[in-house]
């Protein structure tokens, strides 16, 4: 089991967590950076952790202070060998912490970013869907639309051949639309992830969540489809090792 995408630095306990997540069969996890020093951060536990690998990028929420040396420094970051992805970047109208044009100027930067390196592009998208869309329409790298939550972006995936994550809120029991949309995913583009601490998922929420948890996440996945678990756990790590160059 893999856990697609996980905030590990915002654990005060990383390395216990990555050895409870082992426990629980989730064996590879790529954790994320949102910032400069966040990003050396993930890094560093990449580093220091068999199975862990790195994806790096400048967060929507913070491009109002993003600059030129930021992304000159991500670049270099990017270059390291357990760097595997460029992310979490994209638009977020919801909660708007960072001026519109702003956060469009720095999504630009990263897609140019991604391309030039061949990286895939991991995508934060909230309330910002049409946006988003034009915007990653010219770009012909892999993208991940990361804890998917926005089923009008299904016909892009689908005709682009992008990847589709799902993460805790998959679970939760108001989000029909969500398994709607996952019955409606194909096989190969399907990856499954915990976005922690954020969004346990509904048989531990509450709680704080951590890579482990990504097997409930998985099993709800299994039941919406719907499919063999044992099939899709495969399907599920060939496609994370294909998209991620793993």
């Amino acid at each position: 089991m893999i856990d697609t995408h996980a905030h590990l630095t915002a654990l005060d306990d990383p390395g216990e967590a990555i050895a409870r997540a082992r426990e629980a069969g989730v064996t590879r996890i790529l954790t994320v950076g949102t910032s400069i020093d966040d990003c050396r951060r993930a890094l560093a536990l990449a580093e220091k952790h068999t199975g862990v690998y790195a994806i790096l990028g400048l967060h929507p929420h913070g491009a109002g202070e993003a600059t030129n040396r930021d992304l000159a420094a991500l670049r270099e970051l990017l270059a390291h060998p357990k760097a595997v992805a460029v992310g979490e970047t994209g638009l977020d109208w919801f909660r708007d912490y960072a001026p519109r044009d702003a956060q469009q100027r720095l999504f630009a930067a990263q897609l140019e970013l991604a391309a030039e390196l061949g990286k895939p592009v991991v995508i934060h998208t909230r309330a910002a869907d049409e946006d988003t869309l034009a915007m990653l329409e010219p770009f012909r790298g892999k993208v991940v639309l990361h804890c998917f939550s926005s089923p009008r972006l299904l016909p892009a995936a689908r005709e682009w051949g992008w990847y589709v994550s799902f993460a805790g809120n998959l679970t939760y029991k108001n989000a029909t639309d969500l398994r709607v949309a996952a019955h409606q995913v194909p096989l190969g583009s399907l990856l499954v992830e915990t976005d922690c601490p954020y969004l346990a998922p509904q048989p531990v929420r509450g709680k704080r969540n951590e890579p482990a948890y990504v097997v409930h996440t998985f099993i709800a996945l299994a039941k919406a489809i719907p499919h063999d678990q044992e099939a899709l756990r495969h399907t599920i790590e060939t496609n994370a090792t294909a998209c991620f160059g793993l």
